[in-house]
């Protein structure tokens, strides 16, 4: 779209006229189906974690994602916490975690009793440096948790390689990815034990809720018995083998996730059509979308992560943000600190490697919502119009001098 020279006048920040005033989807979603099965739990006698829907969608979610089980929760934090006790982790344990993810990824770690060694991040593709794993290593080391962040999923191609040199256990916190496939297997199955979450802006969604993948039955047990008060399946209701908490899934939670589970490919397909075609229209210089491994075939689209080089593109991150709102876009800056700088970690026992990549991040990129994608293409391509008139106001210009910004 060509744009005058000096286009500050034409922002909307700055009284003009915005690309978009139609708000975009709401999320959640949900209709006819999330409303039929909820009504089923609400007149059976059984709303808690032993409706039969909460079997029947293990089940199906199991199945979708490779696995031969699975085991759902109150939420996702928690469903991190089960696959760190399922898999063994503890006091004395040190495990691998990426220094740019939500605080449940590492302070599910420090809850088990383990130490959690921040290391950094690819600054293209947002996931774990797979080289930060191999040089964080200490004989207490034992187990990585890797986060698909975004939706597309960490190389494991790689990662296969790395985790075969240092016999790590591999933990999958998938809560950005569920759908999502490496050459067509898909997210939650690579891991010795793979966690998502159903928080209420996740791709599926009941509110809150988790769920542990698996295909190791022991594993399974071990994460369905922390789940329900430490009992065991086929012994007594009063019969506690371990000390843990009532953290099941209820009725209406499995209602809700099974019809989110049913839309969940064709929402997918359409996020991941619209998210091509929008980083495609976008002609300005200076920014920088996720770069997605070659094998990541199916993504989820969570969020499109991006960055501003503001020496490319005119302004910085921030004042990109504020600009793209003003235009009717959703757009937000990144977490603001890693993970190692909230202050917990002051008094609670961690390490910390070298993460220059994560600490960059937080003042260059930002993401765009899934709801940006959930319309139509055009819809989808007002995100790329937003962003070149925002390049156009604020592009630097060539001065006698050397380069300016307009």
């Amino acid at each position: 779209m060509p744009y005058p020279t000096n286009m500050k006048e034409k922002l909307a920040i700055h009284g003009g006229e915005p690309v978009r005033t139609k708000p975009y989807p709401t999320w959640p979603m949900a209709g006819a189906r999330e409303e039929e099965l909820l009504l089923e739990v609400i007149r059976s006698q059984q709303w808690g974690g032993y409706h039969k829907l909460v079997g029947e969608f293990e089940a199906l979610f199991a199945q979708m994602h490779d696995c031969e089980h699975a085991v759902t929760c109150a939420n996702g934090t928690v469903a991190l916490e089960m696959a760190l006790y399922a898999a063994g982790i503890g006091p004395g344990d040190e495990v691998i975690v990426p220094a740019h993810s939500f605080i449940a990824t590492s302070s599910a770690v420090s809850r088990a009793g383990a130490v959690p060694v921040f290391v950094d991040i690819d600054p293209e593709t947002y996931n774990i440096s797979l080289d930060a794993i191999r040089e964080a290593m200490s004989e207490k080391t034992k187990a990585v948790i890797i986060v698909h962040f975004g939706g597309a999923m960490v190389d494991m191609d790689r990662l296969e390689e790395v985790t075969k040199e240092t016999k790590l256990t591999v933990i999958e916190d998938a809560a950005h990815a569920h759908g999502a496939e490496w050459h067509g297997r898909r997210a939650g199955s690579f891991g010795t034990v793979s966690t998502f979450s159903f928080q209420n802006s996740k791709v599926m969604t009941s509110g809150e809720g988790g769920i542990v993948t698996t295909k190791d039955a022991d594993l399974a047990a071990r994460a369905r018995s922390y789940a329900n008060c430490g009992r065991r399946e086929g012994e007594g209701w009063f019969d506690h083998y371990i000390l843990a908490p009532n953290v099941r899934m209820t009725g209406f939670q499995a209602a809700v996730l099974t019809a989110q589970l049913e839309k969940l490919t064709d929402q997918i397909r359409l996020r991941q059509q619209n998210a091509e075609a929008l980083i495609k229209a976008v002609s300005a210089p200076g920014v920088r979308f996720q770069k997605v491994p070659g094998g990541a075939n199916v993504q989820s689209c969570y969020i499109i992560p991006g960055a501003i080089d503001e020496a490319e593109f005119g302004v910085g991150r921030d004042a990109f943000i504020e600009a793209m709102k003003a235009e009717g876009i959703p757009c937000s800056p990144f977490y603001a600190k890693p993970l190692y700088k909230n202050p917990m970690y002051e008094h609670v026992a961690h390490r910390t490697e070298p993460c220059p990549a994560a600490e960059e991040v937080c003042g260059t990129s930002f993401w765009l919502p899934l709801v940006s994608l959930m319309g139509s293409e055009d819809d989808a391509k007002d995100v790329a119009r937003a962003i070149d008139k925002v390049h156009a106001a604020y592009k630097p210009v060539e001065t006698g001098a050397g380069v300016a910004v307009n």
